[in-house]
This record gives C-alpha cells, structure tokens and sequence, in this order.
C-alpha cells in the first residue's frame, strides 16, 4: 500500500471510531429503534431514486440487510441506550468476526485453520472478560445486547458473502432499504407514537443539535464517505492488507470517548479489549485456506474481493473471506450505516 493509502485507511478507521461517540449523542434525543429506523431511512430513500439494483438474489439481500441492518445496529442502540458506553461497543461489537468465522464453518462449510480456531477462542476469552467486569458493575445486559449486535453483523455476513456483488458499494447502499419500515413498526409498537413524537420536540437545544449532527455524522460520514473510501482501498488492495486497519476502530472509539464523553474503562475492561483485539488480528491473519470448501453454489462473483466487512467496523479476517466481505459500522453505522461492517461500510455503522 502507497502512504496515501495507509492514511486513507486510517482515516476510515478514524472516522468509524468517532460514529460510536455519534451514536450515543443521537440517542440522547431519539429512541433506540426509531434511531434506527430514522438512520437507514435517509440512505434508503436517495437509494431507491438514484442508485441502480446490485443484481444480487433477493434472499441474500434480505438476509443482508436483517443481520447487517436490523439486528446489528437495533441489539446495538439497544444496548447503549441501556447503558453500554460508546468507547466499550465499539470493542464488543468486534465480536462479528469471530462469530462470521464460526458461522461460515457451519453454514457454508469454509475451512478454519487451527490459528483460526485459537484466535478465536482468544476473542471469546477477551469477551468473557469483558463480560465478567460489566457484571461486576451491575451492568451485564448492555454488554450481552451488544454481543448479539455482533451476531447480528455475523449473519449479515453471509448474506452479502452469498450475494457476490458485482458493485458493492451498491450492495450496501440497498441494505439500507431493509430496516426502515421493520424498524419503524418495531419502534411504533415497543416505543410508543407518544415518545416518538416527543423526540423531535426541542430539536433546537443542546441536545438536539448534537444529535443531529450525530445523525448526519454516522450517514454521511461513518456510512457514505467511510464505505466509499474502504470499497476503493479494497478494489486496489488484497483485503489481507487493507483489513487489519480496522482494528484501530475499537483503539479511536474508546479513546474518542475517554475524552470526549469522559468514560473511563477498568484495567480488567481494558485486558480484556486487549486480549479480544490479539485474538481477532490472530483469527484474522492469512492462512491461505480462502476460497476453500465453500458450500455449491457460493462461486465468488466477480468484484466480490472488493467487499469488506464494516459499519463502522470490519472484522479483521481474511480467512475465511466471508468475514472480508461482510458489510458498518456503523456503527454505528458504523459504521455507521456504520458500521462498520460493511464489507465496505461498516459498519455502516456504528458500524
């Protein structure tokens, strides 16, 4: 890679990090599941005017945009509007990758190496950790939420490693079009029209103009220029290259939030955030088994190599390459609508 593009790479990292600390200022205003709902629903609409259908079959678009969009980012919000600070998401929802690796083993047969295998029991070890010190605190099921937010992700994987888009930045633009109205019946059900209605009172304070910027951060930002950045680096690079970057994510948003939010991890969070990234970089390292036992029918379409992982965030594996191609984060949406993961996005979200 050229130094422009490592700093292009970085600065993508950068960016699906700080979606975590856009998130949690959008939902200072906004419901969980509207939240949701309201994200994808800015991307889906200028989606569905201008942007031209992928070609992909529908029921890998489906299950694409339900684990990558829905559930990821509604067990997400969910859990940080429970009480799972930003920085500490943006760390636990790298629990995608293991969980694409394991999926893709049962569901699509792909090949794991033993260093797979121990890097991913690393990851779990570093998770429990994790997990034990928030149960420490009283606060286990923010933490458990986010986690499913990863399983989430991990589904959200296959889909869009099923769908072998050609264009996949048009893949993940079309994901989009899948949460709002789920997630709006979702939100008008559980949320209540009242409180929803009441979000949007006193959109001119403080608080409200933070979490419109957030809003606006985590789709344009985390989701449009994060996604597109990665896709172009994924087209001129081997993923094997351009994906560990995305393990900075987690470093910017706990660092992001120590100083911006003013959260303070423990000294056995941060072991274990350590111990999850080393197990994730390890799962994730090129064992040269890609590609190998895939189940019929899952041939690689062309342009496929160029999909990543993300919403804000992307899981750090190359091997199998259905982790490379997952789609941010984003956050927090990612990637925004990342998250990360986008296989270019991100984690679309928090991604």
């Amino acid at each position: 890679m050229t130094p422009r593009d490592r700093l292009l790479a970085v600065a993508v990292a950068v960016a699906w990090g700080l979606n975590f600390v856009a998130i949690d200022a959008s939902l200072d205003q906004f419901p969980p599941m509207f939240l949701v709902a309201l994200r994808f629903a800015l991307i889906a609409v200028p989606t569905l005017l201008l942007v031209p259908w992928p070609g992909v079959p529908v029921r890998w678009w489906l299950l694409y945009g339900t684990g990558f969009g829905i559930l990821q980012f509604l067990f997400l919000y969910w859990g940080m509007a429970a009480g799972m600070p930003a920085g500490l998401a943006s760390l636990v929802l790298q629990s995608s990758a293991p969980f694409t690796v394991v999926l893709g083993a049962v569901l699509l047969r792909e090949r794991v190496s033993g260093r797979q295998v121990a890097g991913i029991l690393v990851a779990v070890a570093g998770l429990a950790v994790v997990g034990w010190q928030r149960w420490e605190s009283a606060a286990l099921l923010p933490f458990l939420l986010t986690v499913a937010g990863g399983l989430g992700w991990a589904f959200g994987n296959l889909g869009n490693r099923l769908a072998g888009a050609g264009r996949p930045l048009h893949l993940v633009l079309w994901m989009s079009v899948v949460p709002p109205l789920p997630m709006l019946a979702v939100s008008l059900g559980v949320e209540s029209p009242a409180r929803i209605a009441g979000s949007f009172h006193g959109l001119t304070s403080r608080t409200g103009v933070e979490a419109l910027a957030g809003l606006a951060y985590t789709v344009l930002v985390g989701t449009l220029l994060g996604s597109g950045l990665w896709t172009a680096l994924m087209r001129r690079h081997p993923a094997s290259r351009v994906a560990p970057f995305s393990m900075l994510v987690p470093v910017v948003g706990i660092t992001a939030a120590w100083v911006l939010l003013g959260e303070h991890a423990s000294a056995g969070e941060l072991v274990g955030s350590a111990i999850v990234v080393a197990g994730v970089l390890s799962a994730g390292s090129r064992a040269g088994t890609a590609g190998q036992g895939r189940a019929p029918g899952t041939e690689e379409a062309p342009g496929a190599r160029s999909s990543c992982a993300g919403q804000g965030v992307t899981p750090a594996t190359d091997v199998p390459q259905l982790a490379m191609k997952s789609g941010y984060p984003n956050v927090p949406g990612m990637y925004s609508v990342a998250t990360q993961t986008l296989p270019e996005a991100s984690a679309t979200a928090a991604e």
